[in-house]
């Protein structure tokens, strides 16, 4: 009988199988480490990525090499990691609109969010604060809105582009409080903080990170910030909530992200660097000079945050009618 020799055989093959995985997860990495940032060099995205590269690539004992690929609404870098080889040695950052914004803004998007990446954690939060020009009438959110309510054609409302997390934002804000704005996109934070400063547009819903400087010497006047809780590098602000508009949140999340089928074990290997160099002093202290704050989490926290975002966002762009072309 040669049945009891065959199985023997096939239950050695599968124990060596078996075995490959872990230790394929203990030799992880032999060779640098690919993170690809959707955004421009010298940006936010591009200082946190290169930060947190550095931290991480110190744990792993091997470079962790940043690879700049901006476009499309940050679906350039999302579709390279989406279809780079699940190996673990190709990474990325995905944000807001990466994965939760652009499958409901595009007719067209070259990956699917919820089954092409695995989603490895969180990694931080720009929380968004209202700022207006210092010369217009309103020193908080109710004489903001209510001024707005009696200004012929609105009060003019800057974003760093269209269909966004901050265009998104305030759509959100006037469905909440019944006020009608006038858009008016720029093509990037800084256009738009030089045109509210210089008084062409009356309001921004902006990242703490670009506004700080202009709110500290005065050219900018904050007035709601829309987190849950009020910012420590802008103590004095008051929440939405506390300024009246209750259940309103708008912020950019990022987090990293592997294509679809990277090994679990390489998967946990990486968050667990991840959460630990967020967790360091060094780079807390660095993300609390730029208003940015740390947002570490498991991969099935980071991938229920996407799966709700995505829900949340999809909802108020489908009420608000807002369609891109690539």
């Amino acid at each position: 009988m040669k049945f009891p020799f065959l199985l023997r055989l096939a239950a050695a093959a599968l124990a060596a199988g078996a075995a490959l995985a872990p230790a394929h997860a203990q030799s992880y990495p032999n060779q640098p480490v690919r993170w690809v940032v959707p955004y421009p060099a010298g940006g936010g995205t591009d200082v946190v990525a290169r930060m947190l590269g550095q931290s991480m690539g110190q744990a792993l004992g091997q470079s962790m090499l940043i690879d700049n690929k901006p476009g499309a609404g940050t679906m350039i870098g999302g579709d390279l990691v989406a279809k780079a080889k699940a190996d673990g040695y190709t990474v990325g950052t995905v944000d807001t609109s990466t994965v939760a914004l652009a499958p409901h803004l595009y007719a067209k998007v070259p990956y699917k969010a919820e089954q092409d990446f695995a989603f490895i954690g969180g990694t931080t939060r720009f929380p968004f604060v209202l700022v207006v020009n210092p010369d217009v009438p309103a020193r908080n959110l109710q004489d903001l809105l209510a001024l707005a309510r009696k200004t012929p054609g609105g009060l003019k409302y800057a974003t760093p582009g269209l269909g966004g997390p901050n265009h998104l934002g305030m759509e959100l804000l006037q469905r909440k409080t019944g006020t009608q704005l006038l858009h008016v996109p720029y093509k990037g934070d800084a256009p738009a903080l030089q045109a509210l400063i210089a008084g062409d547009i009356d309001m921004y819903l902006v990242n703490t990170a670009a506004s700080l400087p202009h709110i500290r010497s005065g050219r900018l006047r904050p007035i709601a910030l829309s987190m849950t809780r009020r910012s420590a590098v802008l103590p004095d602000v008051p929440t939405f909530a506390e300024a009246g508009v209750p259940d309103f949140e708008s912020y950019s999340w990022q987090g990293l992200a592997a294509p679809a089928g990277t090994p679990p074990a390489v998967v946990a290997r990486l968050n667990r660097e991840l959460n630990q160099s967020l967790a360091s002093a060094d780079i807390r202290k660095k993300l609390d000079e730029l208003g940015i704050e740390p947002s570490p989490t498991t991969p099935e926290a980071f991938s229920a945050l996407v799966k709700s975002q995505a829900a949340l966002w999809g909802g108020v762009i489908r009420a608000a009618n807002i369609k891109l072309e690539e």
